[in-house]
């Protein structure tokens, strides 16, 4: 698991919830959504407005369930990149209790930079790189 350097609040609406009484398995990726958006205003890479303006899109998505979410927990999800390959970067996820740290679940999630004017993938912009590389503080190059 990455060293999260940023972290951002969930709430648990009751509207999340499925009839067994826990958080559906769905809102989970809208979660991490949630928090992957947070991740990028704060880096200063999108500061709002259109989503098209924002070039990124997700390509694969893995999750690991640990344990139930129940209505009224409080949540954080932890966002780390851990990988930058030419036109992709790998982020991982980590939801957990804000109040001692323990794991709900957590994620890996591939996105493409991609021109939505085109329609083609294209080359991680270079200031891209360099802020999240900082912020991360470690050498993230890898595959493409």
């Amino acid at each position: 698991m990455p060293t999260f350097h940023f972290y951002h609040p969930i709430e648990v609406r009751y509207g999340d919830l499925d009839p067994q009484g826990h958080v559906n398995n769905a809102k989970y990726l809208t979660y991490l959504e949630q928090a992957r958006v947070a991740y990028v205003r704060h880096l200063g890479l999108w500061q709002g407005g259109s989503f098209l303006e924002l070039g990124i899109i997700v390509a694969d998505a893995r999750l690991t369930y640990r344990k139930p979410v129940l209505f009224g927990t409080p949540l954080r999800a932890g966002v780390a990149v851990t990988r930058l390959g030419n036109k992709s970067l790998t982020s991982e996820y980590s939801l957990e209790d804000a109040r001692d740290g323990s794991v709900y679940a957590t994620g890996s999630i591939v996105l493409v930079t991609y021109d939505y004017a085109t329609e083609k993938t294209i080359v991680i912009p270079p200031a891209w790189r360099q802020i999240i590389t900082q912020f991360e503080q470690t050498h993230l190059e890898g595959a493409l």
